[in-house]
């Protein structure tokens, strides 16, 4: 498997207890859709390293127990503490209308409505307070667009663009 044809699912944040047993941060909106999960790939080394999942458990702010297949000691378990974890982008339903990935909509040109072509989606900043789209303008400037609700008004997968509604005079304060 490679890491083109995978999600970032989250990493693997510290020791859970002295069995092997992680704790899985995951890096997703709704955590409670992966209580079911039964294998993921972790990264060792640059390789994406299949792992079979004998239990998980989920707790709160987005972290989960989990018993990996063929980890029992502690040792085994340190040697993957901070390691990437990922599953593969077959997993994902697919969306329509104006709902997408964060993944799928980067290197999108992103054009408003009302200021026309603002530039390059570089990534969607996941901040739960304040999710931000970033943008790179052809001009090399950085434009950071807040992500409110009815900010998207189409995603065109085909051409690759994002149409948005910014607020009114937002990215023309970046730009002009």
């Amino acid at each position: 498997m490679k890491k083109a044809d995978c999600y970032h699912l989250g990493y693997i944040a510290k020791l859970h207890g002295f069995k092997g047993e992680v704790s899985f941060f995951l890096d997703v909106t709704d955590s409670s859709e992966y209580a079911s999960l039964k294998s993921v790939f972790v990264d060792i080394n640059g390789q994406l390293t299949p792992f079979f999942i004998e239990s998980i458990v989920l707790k709160p702010k987005s972290f989960a127990a989990v018993k990996l297949v063929g980890v029992s000691s502690e040792n085994e378990a340190k040697s993957l503490v901070r390691k990437n974890v990922y599953l593969p982008l077959s997993t994902l339903p697919a969306l329509s209308g104006t709902e997408f990935y964060d993944h799928e909509v980067v290197d999108f040109q992103v054009v408003d409505v009302n200021f026309g072509p603002v530039g390059t989606l570089v990534q969607v900043i996941d901040l739960a307070v304040n999710p931000l789209l970033q943008v790179n303008a052809p001009s090399g400037k950085e434009v950071l667009i807040p992500f409110v609700k009815g900010l998207v008004q189409k995603v065109d997968r085909e051409n690759k663009v994002l149409t948005i509604s910014s607020p009114e005079g937002l990215i023309a304060l970046y730009l002009d």
